[in-house]
């Protein structure tokens, strides 16, 4: 449907200058594919939809779970289960008939990145880990396209536009991916339910400017969000004349799938530094009333809301805690999902603890497979 039969519809847009019938055309005819279908992309995904960006492609893999309700607001209760792109892709068809939405319920790989984002003019970065958000920018680089990036941690967000033919990429910023251990997902980290609402709405202006052509992107700008002072920074980088993707003489020139990639020899590593004792072990030993000493390693409102007992310290505060603890004592570590605990395990036995271990899967995996009655979050 044209812009002629939405003058309703678009009345907004079109009495704007910088955008009018032709910019409104001019997005009834562009393309943007949108990774994640969850915080981030809750809000940019209704905004695109309902400018009226005429093909909006989303690409997730996961299905919806009451946990991510509180922040991902396209998806409603009644669809729990059901794969996020189909519950995303029948909300955007309700708000706008006008777009056609290309649902891809697969993960994002090295294998299929080039034949999925090829087709779109913008690339917009939903994610929530470290290896895609390498890997959609290595394929803009490749695919000469701008990606939009955008990430939140509890309080704080970051919003920024990549685009190797005008600026850096996100190597500039981030040459290589992190260690696994030190990124934590937002089920470990938390969240702020609305903050992905503030900087998802950010990247959808940022998507919008890049498809009229207007305003200044956020090209070589990092912005800043911090929600609990509710003020906003920019810092500004530069294309790394270095760099192994976008400068002059690139080293990568093929698409890596960066978690096999950082986290192989860190799990080998790990499989023989870290010992683990299972949820099943941990309770026949409390059942025998021999258990070991526990170590809860969450926070303490994590501890108060769900905890199997044992003593309660932050892997933050670790370091200069860990001396109240007995080492000549065999100890059970865990947290929510075993993340954390399995830092602090490495860290206990470089202080001289020689019996201590993570359990596997942390406190979700007591609730999956011991007590069912305990929440899970």
């Amino acid at each position: 449907m044209g812009v002629q039969g939405s003058f309703s519809r678009y009345a907004r847009h079109l009495v704007i200058p910088e955008i009018g019938a032709q910019g409104q055309d001019r997005l009834r005819r562009s393309s943007v594919v949108v990774i994640g279908a969850g915080g981030l992309g809750s809000p940019v995904l209704q905004y695109l939809a309902a400018a009226g960006v005429g093909t909006i492609g989303v690409v997730d893999d996961d299905v919806v779970a009451e946990s991510n309700l509180q922040r991902q607001v396209i998806h409603r209760t009644d669809q729990i289960g059901r794969p996020k792109v189909e519950t995303a892709a029948a909300y955007l068809r309700a708000l706008n008939p006008d777009v056609t939405v290309r649902p891809v319920a697969s993960r994002l790989t090295s294998m299929n990145a080039v034949e999925v984002l090829r087709p779109y003019d913008v690339i917009v970065d939903g994610s929530d880990n470290f290896p895609t958000r390498y890997l959609l920018s290595d394929a803009g680089v490749l695919l000469r396209k701008p990606v939009v990036y955008g990430s939140v941690y509890r309080f704080e967000g970051q919003v920024s536009v990549f685009d190797a033919r005008r600026g850096p990429c996100y190597r500039c910023l981030y040459q290589t991916p992190p260690p696994p251990e030190m990124a934590p997902d937002c089920g470990d980290a938390g969240v702020l339910g609305v903050l992905p609402g503030l900087v998802g709405t950010i990247q959808a202006a940022e998507t919008l400017k890049l498809l009229l052509g207007v305003g200044e992107p956020l090209i070589g700008r990092l912005l800043l969000v911090d929600g609990l002072a509710m003020e906003m920074r920019e810092l500004r980088f530069k294309k790394d004349p270095a760099c192994p993707v976008c400068s002059a003489s690139p080293s990568i020139t093929t698409l890596v799938d960066h978690e096999a990639f950082c986290a192989t020899s860190q799990r080998q590593e790990d499989a023989a530094m870290v010992r683990e004792m299972t949820v099943e072990e941990l309770k026949e030993r409390m059942d025998r009333q021999a258990p070991p000493s526990i170590l809860d390693v969450r926070e303490v409102d994590e501890h108060e809301f769900v905890n199997i007992g044992g003593t309660v310290i932050p892997v933050g505060e670790l370091p200069e805690r860990w001396k109240e603890l007995d080492p000549s004592k065999e100890w059970v570590v865990y947290c929510r999902s075993g993340v954390r605990s399995a830092n602090a395990v490495r860290f206990l036995q470089q202080q001289g603890f020689n019996d201590v271990k993570n359990l596997r899967g942390g406190i979700l995996a007591w609730a999956r497979t011991i007590d069912p009655t305990k929440p899970t979050y």
